[in-house]
């Protein structure tokens, strides 16, 4: 089995996945649970790997490239067209599987670290000087 591309339909406990061969046959249509997904893409060969743009992709997709895959992140409304049937997980992640190979499919990066984390509160502005940025003046408003 020498999976090239993986679609993942996201969810919050059970992962839709379908995988292809480098000539497009489909050789992996499985449902993963949350805890395994660490386990089964570590024990798999680097590919690419689709995902549409969600809370959590961001967080699958760095795991995921931690683990030496290219994970390509599109939005779903690229993704839509490629449905073939009623909207469930498993044509979803068929769908993903066919969009993410298409070679002008327009997708980007994971977000890194930084860029997605909370936003500051008021104990993490204080600057020392009395001024904190969601104050005015550095009083409270």
């Amino acid at each position: 089995m020498n999976i090239t591309t993986i679609g993942i339909d996201l969810a919050k406990n059970v992962f839709q996945i379908h995988g292809v061969e480098a000539r497009g046959k489909a050789v992996l249509k499985r449902q993963l649970r949350r805890d395994q997904m660490g386990s089964f893409f570590a024990n798999l060969p680097a590919c690419v790997i689709g995902m549409e743009a969600c809370a959590s992709s961001h967080h699958w997709a760095r795991k995921l490239q931690g683990l030496g895959h290219t994970v390509r992140l599109m939005a779903p409304q690229f993704v839509k067209p490629y449905v073939k049937t009623n909207k469930n997980d498993i044509a979803d992640a068929e769908a993903i599987c066919e969009a993410v190979g298409r070679p002008n499919m327009r997708t980007f990066d994971a977000a890194i670290n930084g860029m997605d984390a909370p936003a500051p509160t008021a104990s993490m502005c204080q600057s020392g000087d009395g001024y904190s940025p969601l104050t005015e003046g550095g009083r409270p408003t």
